[in-house]
């Protein structure tokens, strides 16, 4: 599942425009990223799924797309995964696939803020569509570090968890995380971090821009 913080609305053409590339991108080098990580620790399925692959057309769900437009939630198709035919410890490669998706996504605003700074900034529109770009991949990576099932998060620190925990978290984790979505919670808890990654791209494009 993969989220950004935005408000319930009707986006208007030059919204769909400013935002979808972002978006986009966003989730397949994030569902990308997960391939190819569970691929280099020697589970096939990712590739024999058709997931090792940067075409859009493989990892987005457009039910997903479209709540992320209008609700600021929403998911790409999930990586078939079989930890056990990783080499070494199963939970130790699931974390390590789970943290490539939020991982890619900081890593994909931060080659965007450095596409900006260094003239790409004087492209039409690139300016609207690049800075949107960042804030939805930083939102990405932020929401998705959150350790409740299904999120990445979960499996990240899944080996820090009891068993009592883990249960729980696969049995009512869902529950949790749309009720965290649809009271609002989870912006007092995001958006701190969320804003102060943010202001460190921001602060980084002014210093490269002189």
């Amino acid at each position: 599942m993969d989220s950004f913080f935005g408000f319930l609305r009707i986006p208007s053409l030059y919204d769909l425009g400013v935002m979808l590339p972002g978006i986009i991108v966003g989730l397949t080098i994030h569902e990308f990223s997960h391939a190819l990580v569970a691929t280099s620790l020697g589970d096939d399925t990712p590739r024999r799924e058709g997931r090792l692959t940067l075409s859009p057309l493989s990892h987005i769900d457009p039910v997903g797309v479209l709540l992320l437009l209008i609700a600021g939630f929403g998911w790409a198709k999930p990586v078939p995964v079989n930890p056990y035919n990783f080499r070494g410890d199963p939970r130790n490669g699931m974390a390590l696939v789970a943290l490539a998706g939020p991982l890619s996504n900081f890593v994909l605003a931060f080659i965007i803020v450095l596409f900006l700074a260094f003239g790409g900034i004087n492209l039409p529109y690139a300016w609207e569509i690049g800075i949107t770009a960042v804030a939805i991949n930083v939102s990405l990576g932020v929401f998705n570090l959150l350790p409740v099932f299904p999120l990445d998060g979960e499996k990240i620190f899944n080996r820090f968890f009891s068993y009592e925990i883990r249960k729980f978290m696969v049995s009512y984790g869902q529950a949790i995380l749309l009720l965290l979505l649809f009271t609002g919670a989870i912006s007092f808890v995001l958006q701190p971090i969320t804003r102060f990654i943010l202001n460190f791209y921001f602060a980084l494009f002014k210093f490269l821009v002189g």
